[in-house]
């Protein structure tokens, strides 16, 4: 199995009309198809080390910038995961057309999750790394003294003028390297490289607003509620240290797949000394762990 890896600037990258607005993807390989889905703040260019190993395999590995992320445009808008699981569903209709294993992370688990739960008939399965639990917190899981600190900040960053400013403060690059190195267990991993891929795109014209727009979505359908419609089988993959979305928010899923008869099989994996991001922080466990789970799930459907 090869372990190649390509800088994010060797990612192709390509164009696509939604709306009229423009996406960026990208994709390399031909065979069974594949969307990535990043998560928030992030972008194709966070799949860098999981791309090229994929699609060696026989694989078409697509990945999406979502609209407001990336290279993607950045148009001031209500943002909800509703809205990138109809851009998803499109893209389906107008590049791939073939049963599909949507992959992501974070936020983009979730939306894959929702992907493979509501438009069943463009997915064959769902790959699922350290999954949100919504879109952004949902105000029971917040302390008062908490929620009325989060509503004074978004107010404050949805301002033109002050907004902006704070907006500048948390997108420089030695806050964005100091989030990172809470999140990733391992600080080698954090390089200059990840971090200019995470800031690059928030200094595009409309960043802080979609910043804006998201802290105040609706946090969109919890896993516990989307689970029950999943009509295909699912990999879940967690970094057990992940501090944003603890590894004891992955007990649905064990508790989905070992209890409930009937169902797809649902495969839950934690890997060790891991945060947030495993793909990106340990692609040299990932890789493999998608590709065995994809193997097997080939020889399911032939």
């Amino acid at each position: 199995m090869t372990t190649q890896q390509l800088p994010a600037s060797a990612l192709e990258k390509l164009t696509w009309n939604w709306r009229g607005y423009k996406i960026q993807y990208t994709v390399l390989g031909t065979g069974r198809p594949l969307v990535l889905v990043h998560g928030f703040g992030a972008s194709i260019g966070h799949w860098r080390k999981n791309i090229p190993v994929l699609a060696a395999e026989k694989y078409c590995v697509f990945a999406i910038d979502l609209l407001g992320f990336g290279g993607s445009e950045k148009p001031e808008l209500d943002y909800t995961l509703e809205l990138w699981a109809e851009l998803l569903q499109d893209f389906w209709v107008a590049h791939i057309q073939q049963p599909t294993v949507f992959v992501g992370n974070s936020i983009g688990a979730l939306l894959s999750l929702m992907v493979v739960a509501d438009y069943p008939e463009i997915a064959a399965g769902g790959v699922l790394l350290n999954c949100a639990g919504g879109l952004n917190h949902r105000p029971n899981e917040l302390s008062l003294p908490l929620r009325t600190v989060m509503a004074t900040f978004t107010r404050l960053i949805r301002s033109k003028t002050l907004g902006a400013f704070l907006f500048n403060r948390i997108r420089k690059k030695p806050r964005l390297r100091q989030t990172l190195r809470q999140v990733y267990c391992d600080p080698a991993a954090v390089t200059d490289e990840l971090v200019d891929l995470i800031h690059e795109p928030s200094c595009d014209r409309g960043a802080q607003q979609v910043f804006a727009s998201i802290l105040v979505a609706p946090p969109g359908p919890a896993p516990e509620e989307i689970l029950p419609k999943v009509k295909r089988p699912l990999l879940v993959l967690w970094g057990e240290k992940d501090p944003w979305t603890p590894i004891s928010a992955g007990q649905i899923f064990q508790e989905y797949g070992n209890s409930v008869e009937g169902v797809p099989s649902v495969q839950f994996i934690s890997i060790p000394n891991t945060g947030h991001c495993p793909h990106d922080e340990r692609p040299e466990v990932v890789n493999p762990l998608i590709l065995e789970w994809l193997a097997k799930l080939e020889g399911g459907m032939s």
